[in-house]
Parts: structure tokens; sequence; C-alpha cells
């Protein structure tokens, strides 16, 4: 059975979203090995419509990038499950749409892959996934950055108390911490 993780680079103070595109990450040799590491380790991206959309006009585009190109080549290749309620078949990029229940759709898919499913984004859908119960990890890549404004990535979803699993730093000050919600 595959396991479901909410995976997203924030800042210090939880903001997923910079409010100015210059400061949004800090991009290290260290953490940017295992970011891809981990879209290695991983079976198939699910995305919500906004996300889907966002990356599905980029990556597409960026397999020459020096920097990027390395990613883009594992993510394009990805299948990707999308839960939309606006959206219809066929997806491009590589893309299924989730039909039905969100529960009982991603039930069946933790069951039909054997590996990690990586939501990636912060929005509508990765609420629902934790509000519901169906997150198995929580992974979170906190880069040394404060944001006077944005959205902070789980406003409005508790409570849920987590279990650190892991922490892992890197010389640039990103910390990679990886969180399963706690039993008992």
């Amino acid at each position: 059975m595959g396991q479901l993780v909410v995976h997203n680079d924030i800042a210090a103070n939880g903001v997923f979203e910079s409010p100015s595109p210059e400061d949004w990450l800090v991009l290290d040799t260290d953490s940017s090995d295992a970011g891809l590491e981990q879209l290695i380790l991983a079976d198939a991206l699910v995305l919500g419509r906004k996300t889907y959309e966002g990356l599905a006009a980029v990556w597409p585009h960026l397999t020459q990038d020096p920097v990027l190109g390395r990613f883009a080549g594992r993510i394009n290749a990805m299948p990707k499950y999308v839960a939309s309620r606006t959206l219809t078949e066929p997806l491009e990029w590589n893309a299924t749409l989730i039909k039905g229940e969100l529960d009982q759709a991603v039930a069946e898919l933790k069951n039909a892959h054997s590996g990690r499913l990586i939501v990636s984004g912060a929005g509508e859908l990765a609420h629902a996934l934790a509000r519901q119960g169906l997150v198995d990890e929580f992974w979170l890549r906190v880069h040394p950055t404060l944001w006077a404004t944005g959205p902070r990535i789980f406003d409005g979803v508790g409570p849920i108390r987590l279990q650190l699993v892991a922490a892992t730093p890197y010389r640039s000050g990103v910390v990679w911490l990886r969180y399963r919600p706690a039993t008992g």
C-alpha cells in the first residue's frame, strides 16, 4: 500500500507563497539533491487543479534549464492525479482526473501504488486530505526566510497532533522536517 505525503517548501513562519518571487527559496546543492531524491522515490504526484495548471504551464519547458532540468525530466514523466470539480478529461502532462469522492479515490490510489504519492501544493486539496486523515506524512522544507505577508500553509486545518519522524538540516539553513500524524 502506498503512502500519501504532503510536501511543501515554506518560510520559517509558515508562509508557502512568497509575496515577491525573487525571495522565494534558498536553492542550495544539498537540499536540492535531497529534493530530487524525494521525487525519485515517489510513484506519482497528487495535485489540486490550481497547482496542476500552474505546474503544467512551467515544467514541460524546463527540461533544458541548467538547474531545474534534472527535476523537470522526473516531474514531467511521473503520473499525476488531479483533484478538480471543474476540469474534464483528457488532461495533458501525463495526468488523470481523480473521480468520485476524495476519500474513496485516494484510498484506491494508495492501494494501486506501493510507493509514495506526493501531494504538491498547500491549498484546498492538501487541507481536505489532512482534515480527512488521509495524509501519512507531512514533509516540510523550511527555508531561512520570514515573509511579512502571504498565506500560511495549514491555516484552518486541525487540530492534528504530529510526531516528528526526522529532521535534516542543510548548510544553507534549510531544514527538511518529516512528520506523521500522531497515534494515541
